[in-house]
């Protein structure tokens, strides 16, 4: 069957007499032989992939931009992506070996001998996806990226992921008018729907922003999604509550989308867990923090609103996709009450992580923390420890310490809801 090409919108697509002019032998990256001509090509210093149910993330770092073109073909499903005067290397050679079995879109990867000034990685496919591609400047310890992204045709649903994690079968609870017999439906009583109190975790940072690296090389990013996990099941032992994680691996989530997944299930309350580093290793202690209409409440939490608002600029985010409302919702200012519930919820759990941890301040600060901006939904950012002092960083790394982080965090949410549950839904 004739291969069938399909741009990628707003990038460049290989026309057919193209790809047929780059018909190479994919042959092993160490058979490559650098052309004459490519004196001042770059090289490849970093290839890495992130898998995900959400989304695939394959990233190229180089000394320079990466000019490239994208090229989805079908039968069988496949990406093409020619890199531009770049040359191989052994870190671009061992990018087939960092495929796992697991990936829900990578079957493997190739990598084609250098031609007519390109260099081909073709991304063989187990399904097929909607591919993004886009290049992000030098940031912290990253020189340039090339990101490309491949995510499912269908979007991964957050609210019916959580549904489907508590044993929700759609067909089963819409079923058609042909699966239910009119007798059957006419003797059955009455539903009655208990209201749920639905809580939103958030576990900071993921892939390529590993967020604060502790002096025994822990990444805050790794220590965070353990005690969100444990939160998780804590939480979701009382059958009042359902809870869901903003992710549940390693890569990174938009700031933005975490705050869209939280709107998307109608979250009563949303959490934000992370764990603090500082310059001096002697600053220790739990901390709070709510959204502030008006500047920070100390220097230290402007500085740390920050850091974490820069989160995006490290993970990597795409900004060519706008989402208008979004970006509405986000710049709303009308929340005086979300702040007041999210002070509230935020003082309840600095009581409760304070009979686990020290606690770095008594009372919750504020600053502008762009995760926190969700105007319906009370939000809090937890920094369990600071992850730069050695006593809490060993804290941090224990599975028992991890449990009672969030054993404590859970007991400060259960007194807030127990002071002020949610009020009803249609």
């Amino acid at each position: 069957m004739p291969e069938r090409a399909r741009g990628t919108p707003g990038r460049l697509s290989v026309s057919i007499e193209r790809r047929r002019a780059f018909r190479w032998l994919l042959l092993p990256a160490a058979q490559f032989a650098l052309p004459a001509a490519w004196a001042d090509a770059s090289r490849i210093a970093s290839a890495r992939v992130w898998p995900a149910r959400e989304y695939t993330r394959v990233i190229f770092e180089s000394s320079s931009p990466i000019e490239h073109q994208l090229v989805v073909l079908r039968d069988p499903d496949r990406v093409v992506l020619d890199l531009a005067r770049i040359v191989a290397s052994r870190e671009l050679e061992q990018l087939p070996s960092h495929v796992q079995q697991s990936d829900p879109y990578i079957a493997a990867i190739r990598i084609g001998q250098p031609s007519g000034g390109f260099l081909r990685v073709v991304l063989d496919l187990k399904t097929e996806v909607r591919p993004q591609v886009f290049a992000l400047k030098p940031v912290a310890e990253y020189g340039h990226r090339l990101i490309v992204d491949l995510y499912p045709l269908a979007p991964v649903d957050p609210l019916m992921a959580l549904l489907q994690s508590e044993g929700y079968d759609a067909q089963a609870a819409h079923p058609s008018p042909r699966q239910v017999p009119t007798e059957a439906a006419k003797r059955a009583p009455p539903k009655t729907s208990s209201r749920h109190i639905t809580i939103a975790l958030d576990p900071g940072h993921g892939g390529e922003d590993p967020g604060a690296i502790g002096r025994r090389g822990t990444f805050e990013k790794t220590v965070v999604l353990a005690i969100g996990r444990k939160l998780q099941r804590v939480l979701a032992s009382d059958r009042n509550l359902r809870v869901m994680l903003t992710r549940n691996d390693d890569y990174y989530v938009p700031l933005a989308e975490r705050v869209r997944k939280a709107r998307r299930v109608q979250a009563d309350l949303f959490v934000s867990i992370h764990a603090d580093a500082f310059r001096e290793s002697s600053a220790r202690g739990s901390s709070v923090f709510a959204l502030s209409e008006h500047g920070a409440t100390s220097a230290a939490a402007r500085w740390l609103a920050q850091k974490e608002n820069a989160a995006d600029l490290i993970g990597g985010v795409n900004l060519d996709v706008k989402d208008s409302v979004l970006a509405r919702t986000l710049l709303d200012l009308s929340q005086t009450a979300q702040i007041s519930d999210s002070l509230k919820v935020g003082q309840e759990v600095l009581e409760g992580i304070g009979t686990h941890n020290p606690l770095h301040k008594g009372t919750v600060e504020q600053a502008g923390f762009a995760v926190l901006k969700a105007p319906d939904i009370p939000s809090i950012l937890i920094e369990t420890a600071f992850i730069s002092n050695p006593d809490e960083e060993l804290k941090l790394r224990n599975a028992r310490e991890q449990q009672r982080f969030a054993d404590s965090i859970a007991e400060g949410i259960h007194r807030y809801f127990a002071q002020s549950p949610p009020l009803a839904r249609a």
